[in-house]
């Protein structure tokens, strides 16, 4: 089992880093909270250009796999577009892209986009999706509205697995980003006449993020090739993927707000941006006690199989994340 990322999709993650900070890297969602409209004119010309829209992701595992390190690459910038939500559209309906909802109230990172969405729940039920008028600012809804959904006759159970995956590669690409950030900080910043970098306990907090960051990329190659296999336990994968990532994600922000002290709360600084927009993924579809609830029911008395059934343990140590 070989769960590693072809060359040719890290090529193409490398490209798309390239490619969205020469749109304006930061700028993009600063911009995008001014003019929520405006996104769209600013973020699809880049995707056209990348060749985005021609990827398969459901037909292909090379094409998979590069959808999957674009996701990353939009998260690290924290681009403010469904860009995962678009590349797993299903191939069987006039949409332009998919999203996996709860049972009540559905939302999705979709305000003021002109898009044509299919919605599935966790049960399979799939819908197409009218996105409601945004009740609240970008700044405290990160662009998310409400759905109206128009339910299909039609089990969409095969869509469940790429639609939850996907979005995790966008945040771990922010989980990417909140690394470098917080280890750039501790860098310049000193306490005592010494870097704060050289302090034991921040170099302990530093750890202990980055083996979470590094847990989830690890989980999500693997949930990324149990799709690729079309293992029967995909979608099984996926929750706990999820679920991983939630907690990965709440560990990596925290200790990288507290690395940063007050500054990491004000807009003068990316992390405020990144954390901001990282909520959504974080509580859409579900949460994290929802997300191991789903997961508890889906399994019942079978267990995990594969990376999920033991203990994934990182290889890294401390002496390789210290500043």
């Amino acid at each position: 089992m070989n769960i590693d990322l072809s060359a040719e999709a890290i090529d193409y993650g490398v490209a798309a880093l390239g490619a969205f900070a020469s749109a304006g890297g930061d700028r993009i969602v600063e911009d995008a909270e001014r003019d929520p409209r405006g996104r769209r004119a600013v973020v699809e010309p880049v995707l056209a250009e990348l060749g985005a829209w021609e990827l398969d992701p459901r037909g292909d595992a090379d094409e998979l796999e590069a959808a999957a390190a674009l996701c990353r690459s939009a998260g690290y910038w924290a681009v403010p577009y469904p860009v995962a939500e678009r590349l797993a559209g299903p191939k069987d309906l006039d949409v332009d892209g998919l999203v996996v909802v709860s049972d009540h109230d559905p939302a999705a990172p979709v305000a003021d986009l002109d898009i044509r969405l299919a919605t599935v729940t966790l049960s399979g039920r799939r819908s197409i999706a009218l996105a409601r008028p945004p009740e609240r600012s970008p700044r405290t809804s990160g662009f998310v509205t409400g759905l109206v959904l128009d339910p299909l006759d039609d089990d969409g159970t095969a869509d469940i697995a790429l639609g939850l995956t996907l979005p995790i590669w966008t945040l771990l690409g922010m989980l990417d980003r909140a690394m470098e950030l917080t280890r750039s900080h501790v860098l310049l910043r000193e306490q005592f006449g010494r870097p704060l970098a050289k302090l034991q306990g921040v170099q302990f907090q530093l750890t202990d993020a980055e083996v979470e960051r590094a847990g989830v990329e690890v989980l999500a190659k693997y949930a990324l090739w149990s799709i690729e296999s079309d293992h029967p336990e995909a979608v099984d994968d996926a929750l706990a993927l999820r679920l991983a990532a939630i907690e990965a994600a709440d560990t990596v922000f925290r200790i990288a707000h507290q690395l940063h002290g007050a500054t990491g709360f004000c807009d003068e600084t990316r992390l405020s941006w990144l954390s901001r927009h990282s909520l959504p993924l974080r509580r859409l579809p579900l949460g994290l006690s929802a997300t191991g609830e789903a997961l508890t029911r889906n399994l019942g008395r079978r267990g995990l199989t594969g990376l999920f059934g033991g203990t994934a343990e990182s290889t890294t140590t401390r002496e390789s994340v210290a500043p």
